[in-house]
């Protein structure tokens, strides 16, 4: 199978608010077949990384939870997610980033930490590349309580459970955020803890 040729032949931005919305119109044309234009809204957010702290001794994770809107908005009765360490690149380098999150959001500063790949979360609307990371901590590594940046409106609550617990919170649905379930998984296959 041939990849199909893919013609912008225009974007409109309809919101430029928060960070971008676009219509896209574009052809799509595949194999010998006549071209189809195509039109889309792009959400274009900037690339994001995430990281799973855990520490292989003590056997453990950390986790943060915050009030999430959108899944509010869409029946998340509390709005509260408990997820990964995660943060925007704002143009720095992802290993570079997630190292500054961490101690921002966590308060754990790290030296080290190790890529394990990078995923497009939700491709058909949102351009986002989310690089997801691994990182070990111990209680040296806390240099403050972390809780975020306050002017950020931040509002980071920082939780340390047992891996056993964290796993078992996927099939509980206590965790339903797809990064943090992927860094889980990865972890448990790997046997990092």
């Amino acid at each position: 199978m041939n990849n199909p040729i893919i013609t912008i032949q225009q974007t409109d931005l309809l919101s430029d608010n928060w960070y971008l919305l676009n219509k896209v119109t574009f052809e799509y044309q595949k194999d010998e077949e006549p071209a189809q234009t195509h039109v889309r809204e792009v959400y274009d957010r900037g690339n994001g990384t995430a990281i799973l702290l855990y520490n292989s001794a003590q056997k453990t994770v950390i986790l943060t939870r915050q009030f999430r809107l959108p899944s509010y908005l869409n029946g998340n009765k509390t709005g509260m997610m408990i997820e990964v360490c995660a943060g925007l690149l704002d143009k720095d380098h992802p290993e570079q980033c997630i190292i500054r999150e961490t101690e921002e959001e966590t308060g754990y500063r790290l030296s080290t930490v190790h890529k394990v790949f990078e995923t497009f979360m939700s491709p058909g609307a949102v351009t986002e590349i989310l690089y997801l990371f691994v990182g070990e901590y111990d209680a040296s590594m806390k240099v403050n309580e972390g809780g975020g940046l306050a002017s950020e409106q931040e509002n980071i609550e920082v939780l340390e459970y047992t891996f056993d617990q964290a796993y078992a919170m996927i099939a509980t649905g206590e965790i339903k955020d797809a990064k943090t379930i992927m860094l889980l998984q990865h972890a448990k296959i790997n046997n990092l803890v």
